[in-house]
């Protein structure tokens, strides 16, 4: 009886032992020999073993490219050709992801729901009278928005963005900054939309007829610009997108980065025109905003007034009479040596400068004490391009600014006492010699600038003691 039973298990341990592994079956390597070969797969198969066939054998070429190439990264890579498939493709998917973007902000009717809202929601503080409210009714005023407008508000009431902003004693926010930081982020995507719309190429860099293309898109929608003029539209749209190429592209590439005109205050300059009512805004604050409409008449009667030979730009004589002829000669001759292309020809307009370039010089004088003005002005500044102003630079600007004053019937000036006065305010980290770095970071450096090149810059600063109080005197006449 045991005996009959131990055989069973042993021939079933036999029978075990004696089954070969699956690899080694004639007909299991068959089979993937039949497979491998593609003769037993459907079409669709065939295709998918072909396509990963293809990508592998990219793969391998690209690994072997990096490889030859070490560790310099791709930097380059070729724009697809005009009506090809893959620029349909590339702007269908564009045209579909700003859709969507687009979908998912706010509207007018959205953020009118959501300023009632908050005043409904919030606490009076008996101390200010402004309109608050703590984290807890931040989180409820969420809940009621989501409710009326839907999910798409509901990214602005995250607890990060409650700690941005200011808190009193009682961990308590205004609701104004909130709207209004509302408010500033769906019109900054909203310009990014538009912008990337316009952008040909998909690069994230406007050209200047994009940019161009952009401000006329966005005149209808301007308070202050509606009764402009059909036929100065394009005039506008020139000298308005030449202040964001001025200070947002200062490698004159001829292209400005989305992100950095979004980031610019040029962009918020040019939203300032959204007031309905032009009384709300006085005469100097319109001639001081760049992008209002009575600044670009203005910019456009000046270069009419001094090309007086009608033939659309500026020679050096007629340069010379800008702001009164108060500019000196070497200024002027130092900007047609940094700032004016060449022509081609060594006659006609090869050495005269265009509007485009008007528009930086005049961007350049108005706007000294930014980064991008004074770093125009130092370049005619540094007279022999070494990249740093030296004594003798300083008294050879000076001397036509001197020569000017005394001809104005003004006392007598000691070039050198001007030349220690400039080196006091600079207080360059060399003693030698004043960088562009040096006037950038003595806070003065447009006085300084304004000093070397115009005569009337020099008389604002040896009477800017008698400015001050002339500027104090009205308010004491009102008290009085």
């Amino acid at each position: 009886m045991y005996s009959g039973s131990s055989d069973g298990e042993s021939h079933d341990t036999s029978t075990q032992r004696k089954i070969p592994p699956a690899s080694s079956m004639l007909w299991v390597r068959n089979l993937r020999r039949y497979i491998g070969s593609g003769a037993g797969l459907g079409s669709e198969a065939l295709m998918e073993l072909e396509t990963k066939r293809i990508l592998l054998e990219i793969f391998k070429e690209k690994q072997q490219k990096s490889q030859e190439a070490g560790t310099i990264p791709s930097f380059y890579k070729k724009k697809p050709e005009e009506g090809s498939i893959s620029q349909r493709v590339q702007r269908l998917a564009k045209y579909r992801f700003l859709k969507k973007q687009s979908d998912l902000l706010l509207n007018a009717d959205d953020l009118a729901a959501m300023w009632v809202c908050l005043r409904e929601n919030c606490v009076i503080d008996d101390a200010t009278g402004a309109e608050k409210m703590n984290y807890e009714d931040f989180c409820h005023i969420a809940s009621v928005c989501t409710e009326q407008i839907g999910p798409k508000c509901r990214r602005f009431f995250s607890p990060s963005n409650f700690m941005k902003f200011e808190k009193d004693e009682a961990g308590r926010i205004a609701i104004l900054p909130f709207y209004l930081y509302v408010m500033r982020t769906v019109s900054l995507t909203q310009a990014r939309i538009d912008m990337s719309e316009l952008d040909e190429d998909s690069d994230g860099f406007l050209q200047s007829h994009e940019m161009e293309a952009y401000i006329g898109g966005l005149i209808p929608n301007l308070a202050q610009l509606r009764d402009m003029p059909p036929a100065f539209n394009q005039m506008y749209c020139r000298i308005a997108s030449q202040k964001f190429f001025f200070f947002c592209d200062p490698h004159r590439r001829g292209k400005a980065c989305i992100k950095k005109i979004l980031l610019s205050n040029c962009l918020q300059e040019l939203m300032e025109l959204h007031q309905e009512s032009e009384e709300e805004v006085t005469d100097t604050e319109q001639a001081e905003n760049w992008f209002s409409l009575t600044s670009a008449q203005r910019i456009c009667d000046m270069f009419l007034a001094l090309d007086k030979d009608m033939s659309g730009s500026l020679c050096k004589q007629e340069l010379k009479e800008y702001a009164d002829g108060t500019l000196t000669e070497i200024f002027i001759e130092r900007v047609f040596d940094e700032h004016v292309r060449r022509g081609k020809s060594g006659s006609g307009n090869s050495r005269e400068m265009d509007f485009d370039s008007f528009l930086d010089f005049v961007l350049a004088l108005e706007n000294k004490d930014t980064p991008e003005g004074l770093t125009y002005l130092f370049r005619c500044l540094d007279l022999q391009g070494r990249g740093f102003l030296t004594t003798a630079d300083i008294h050879s600007l000076f001397r036509d600014v001197h020569q000017k004053w005394i001809e104005g019937g003004n006392y007598e000036l000691c070039i050198e006492d001007v030349r220690d006065e400039i080196w006091d305010m600079v207080k360059p980290s060399d003693p030698l010699k004043i960088t562009l770095g040096d006037l950038l970071g003595c806070k003065q450096g447009g006085t300084v600038a304004s000093m070397l090149i115009d005569v009337r810059g020099f008389w604002a600063h040896d009477n800017r003691e008698n400015l001050l109080q002339e500027e104090e005197e009205p308010p004491e006449e009102e008290s009085q």
